[in-house]
């Protein structure tokens, strides 16, 4: 597929984790900053150098103000698979091109990065020193250059079979850096209020880029848990809610989660999180509340839904109820009742999620969550679906050998009609999924794990 020659050839260095889930992460972005994900590259699999075509410097620039998928973005100035193929492709740049960033009154470095290698200082200034062609007028600055150039090298993803020479040589002009660093300055580690499943810090940051959050949205959590998806989304300027079944949880209060403490403290909770990060002016409220009864009225609030369910595993999967189960919509508790804790199988949880997505959410809006699937029985008919949103993305972390969890994104296109609410049940993918009410059994069964291991050994 050939590039427009309206847009400019950027290179992207990815980092080389949760490799599925990048592709939807740059593509959410780019839509969200007004591009369009444009590649002449088929597929990118697992090499961290991709070369796209973005409308223009400042949208690369908010590309990279957002993802923690990405290390860095380069203008892409040449591209060859040996050192005389680069020369050429340089030679062919467009002059006018250079010239802003190399006049006299310029300052610059090279740098010279490699993937699977380590070269000497001496190969290092050879290679610079082989670029003596380009017009650089401007004076060599080490330490504050102005601009910075980098020879990028691509020696394969074998550390056990390093080529001689690399399989890809790219020259750029240094853009932005992206914000790898926010996984660690928020890590789960250092959090003040944290439990059994709070969510890890890049994840949280990957499923707001899926989402798309963006300053002034409101976007809701209605599996809250210590609020980790909340500071993610809050960190991008978006003002933040949620719920939760569980009162100790919402209130802060119980056993600690921490090694060697065993109460939690009179501050920890979701609001005091949000506070240790600067967000507290982000923050609404979280409710004690039932997810299979939303208690919100008729409308759309919500500009994404962003949430981690209870797969049964850490968390128990549960909802609000009778033990006599009169049908919900029937029942209504007492003020004074309070209703006791009854098996909510997780086909019905995912299927009321998307049906309260599907009426929150404004049109356009997003929901990310995860669905915790079984490996060997999974298929992607097994992914709930309905009538209002539209699957943008799928993406799998392996649990272990024979579990995983999918991060679905959704997107709703279709106003919400009452209709709509049951149209689930005549899916084809209604029943596949229901298998996945065992999931727990599944996960915990000693007996399945030897099965996986043989068959695992046996395909290889």
């Amino acid at each position: 597929m050939a590039l427009p020659s309206s847009l400019n050839r950027y290179l992207l260095l990815m980092a080389q984790e949760h490799l599925e889930f990048r592709l939807p992460e740059i593509k959410s972005l780019l839509s969200l900053f007004g591009g369009q994900f444009t590649s002449s590259q088929e597929t990118y699999g697992k090499s961290p150098f991709w070369i796209l075509s973005i409308p223009s410097e400042d949208i690369a620039r908010n590309l990279m103000k957002r993802t923690v998928c990405a290390k860095s973005v380069f203008e892409l100035w040449g591209h060859g698979k040996s050192p005389e193929e680069l020369y050429s492709s340089l030679k062919n740049y467009p002059v006018e091109k250079m010239v802003p960033f190399l006049h006299s009154d310029s300052t610059y470095k090279i740098k010279i990065l490699t993937f699977n290698k380590t070269l000497t200082q001496e190969e290092k200034v050879k290679r610079i020193d082989a670029l003596e062609f380009l017009p650089f007028e401007g004076k060599v600055n080490l330490k504050k250059p102005q601009h910075i150039f980098s020879i990028l090298e691509d020696y394969g993803l074998d550390p056990n079979c390093i080529p001689e020479n690399p399989h890809n040589i790219y020259f750029g002009r240094w853009i932005a850096d992206g914000q790898r660093e926010l996984i660690q300055s928020y890590s789960v580690k250092k959090r003040h209020f944290i439990g059994n499943t709070s969510m890890d810090a890049g994840l949280s940051f990957i499923m707001a880029n899926h989402g798309k959050v963006k300053e002034n949205d409101i976007v809701f959590d209605p599996f809250v848990g210590t609020g980790g998806l909340l500071i993610a989304s809050a960190h991008f300027g978006a003002y933040v809610c949620g719920t939760d079944i569980d009162y100790n949880t919402i209130h802060g209060l119980g056993k600690a989660s921490r090694k060697n403490q065993k109460w939690r403290g009179p501050d920890e909770n979701i609001r005091a999180n949000l506070r240790q990060y600067g967000l507290e002016k982000y923050y609404l409220d979280v409710l004690v509340s039932d997810a299979s009864k939303p208690s919100w009225r008729k409308g759309a609030y919500f500009d994404a839904i962003i949430t981690d369910p209870p797969y049964g595993i850490r968390e128990s999967t549960r909802r609000t109820g009778s033990q006599k189960e009169i049908p919900k919509s029937i029942e209504k508790c007492p003020e004074s009742h309070v209703p006791v804790s009854l098996s909510y199988h997780l086909s019905d949880m995912f299927f009321d999620l998307l049906n309260f997505a599907a009426e929150t959410l404004i049109l356009g809006g997003r929901l990310v969550y995860w669905l915790p699937v079984y490996t060997p029985e999974y298929t992607e008919e097994m992914v709930p679906w309905h009538p209002c949103l539209k699957l943008i993305s799928n993406c799998e972390q392996k649990l272990s050998s024979h579990t995983s969890r999918r991060l679905i994104t959704m997107e709703k296109v279709k106003e919400f009609e009452n209709r709509d609410q049951y149209s689930h049940l005549l899916s084809d993918h209604f029943l596949p999924y229901q298998g996945h009410n065992s999931f727990r059994e599944k996960y915990f069964s000693g007996v399945t794990k030897r099965i996986a291991k043989e068959e695992k050994s046996s395909q290889e």
